[in-house]
């Protein structure tokens, strides 16, 4: 699994009105979703198979534009990921990439920080 990264964007605008275990939930339902999408992905499988040793890092996204524009930006390079979209509100939460090779990945989200 050496080098395998599962990256995870939340929006941070949900801060300000979301409880925390709320936004948690949301990374958790993209994270869920985008593994089992692409659960037969050879990258999928070498991540869930050394189940202690995943690594994840959770980055903040400003708001829902910037998120669906980084999703349209993911699809255009082949990136595969699951943009989570909260229902029956329709309302995009946050996104998650299934896991890459993260020096096949990291342009992508350089430019974001850590969620706090």
């Amino acid at each position: 699994m050496s080098g395998l990264v599962q990256y995870v964007l939340v929006r941070g605008d949900l801060k300000a009105t979301w409880p925390l275990g709320a936004i948690i939930a949301q990374a958790c339902h993209a994270c869920t979703a985008v593994i089992y999408q692409f659960r037969n992905d050879e990258h999928v499988v070498n991540y869930t198979t050394d189940m202690d040793n995943m690594h994840k890092c959770v980055l903040e996204i400003k708001s829902e534009e910037q998120l669906k524009n980084l999703s349209e930006k993911l699809k255009e390079n082949g990136i595969d990921h699951k943009l989570w979209v909260e229902q029956p509100e329709n309302y995009p939460t946050c996104l998650a990439v299934k896991p890459y090779p993260k020096s096949e990945v990291k342009q992508y989200f350089k430019k974001y920080k850590l969620l706090q």
